[in-house]
């Protein structure tokens, strides 16, 4: 295994989780947890497999990474990975998700096109806001426990699933079946559906991934989302540490640059042995960039020795130059896949 950005915990994809076929990930509003959720289905496709990537949020981000037109409420092909693998997606609709429940388990098929017509589908998750994390993780489960009927044998219809979950701030409550169901029904479909998704979400079978920045903000969040999640006696899987930079100076001269202390003369005759000559202002402007760049990376390096409390397997991303679009998908897919993930 790698070491981290601090060098002080191995980088890595423990094997433990290669049991694992249920990947939440989740994150700090913009720390990137849906690039990375792109990213973790197309790393776990590699070599042939299948896998789910879903949406619960309603905000169609999977189509717009992709560049693919807005999902259906249906499981659709948006990507081809490495030797072959196949990514498809689902952006789960929690109306139609609650009409597909009526009509499983109290046969209100009409009934219940007509209680969306009047409204009443939208009324009942508003009011009922249990019932909607309900839906969603029940229709997960039936993704993740389905098999595909051959002559010849059954077998599974995805290899992994990956679900872009709600943020960090909420993904504790989001996977609380046990208190949603609770303030919901003491029985019948709703109460049994469930207990069948609690033994799920607390199986070696699932995952929970935390996505991160070496920032207080993000850090501190990712922390208090490990303790809640731990205490409910959920999988954590990793902590994927995104958008790191590289440590352009040694040890040392970071030291010293974060300080303040930057040689001047010596930078200049640096400089002047491969040909490049600068003006005082120029000189000036590049060593206030590299005083910024050692406090940045000083900064970045004490958030790291917090996740180095934990016990928690951690894997770390690039920053990308140009910005994320598919092809970028695809470079941290490789990336992940170069840390374990398989």
């Amino acid at each position: 295994m790698a070491t981290t950005e601090s060098g002080a915990k191995p980088v890595g994809w423990p094997s433990r989780l290669t049991k694992a076929r249920l990947h939440f990930v989740s994150g700090k509003g913009g720390t990137g947890k849906s690039t990375i959720a792109a990213a973790l289905a197309l790393a776990l496709a590699a070599g042939g497999r299948r896998v789910l990537l879903v949406e619960v949020e309603e905000r169609q981000g999977i189509a717009q990474l992709f560049d693919v037109p807005p999902l259906p409420y249906e499981e659709v092909k948006i990507a081809t990975a490495d030797g072959g693998g196949q990514v498809n997606a689902l952006a789960i609709d929690i109306e139609a998700a609650f009409l597909e429940y009526l009509d499983m388990f109290y046969n209100l098929g009409l009934a219940g096109r007509a209680m969306r017509r009047i409204g009443a589908v939208e009324f009942a998750t508003t009011i009922a806001p249990g019932l909607r994390d309900v839906l969603l993780t029940g229709k997960i489960k039936e993704v993740v426990t389905r098999t595909d009927k051959s002559p010849k044998a059954k077998r599974i219809a995805y290899d992994a699933v990956v679900v872009d979950s709600p943020p960090t701030g909420r993904i504790s409550r989001f996977l609380d079946v046990t208190k949603a169901v609770s303030d919901l029904a003491k029985g019948g479909p709703v109460h049994s559906q469930a207990d069948g998704v609690v033994k799920l979400l607390h199986s070696e079978q699932t995952a929970i991934h935390l996505v991160t920045l070496l920032e207080a903000l993000p850090i501190q969040e990712t922390l208090e989302a490990i303790e809640e999640l731990t205490e409910m006696g959920l999988p954590i899987g990793s902590v994927i540490v995104n958008r790191n930079i590289p440590a352009y100076l040694s040890a040392d001269d970071l030291a010293k640059a974060a300080e303040g202390d930057v040689d001047a003369d010596a930078v200049r005759a640096d400089l002047a042995k491969t040909g490049i000559t600068l003006s005082d202002n120029d000189l000036a402007g590049l060593l206030t960039e590299t005083i910024q760049h050692a406090t940045r990376i000083a900064a970045r390096a004490e958030s790291a020795e917090q996740l180095d409390a934990i016990d928690v397997p951690r894997l770390e991303l690039p920053a990308l130059a140009d910005g994320v679009d598919l092809g970028s998908l695809y470079e941290l897919a490789e990336e992940l896949e170069r840390q374990g993930v398989r």
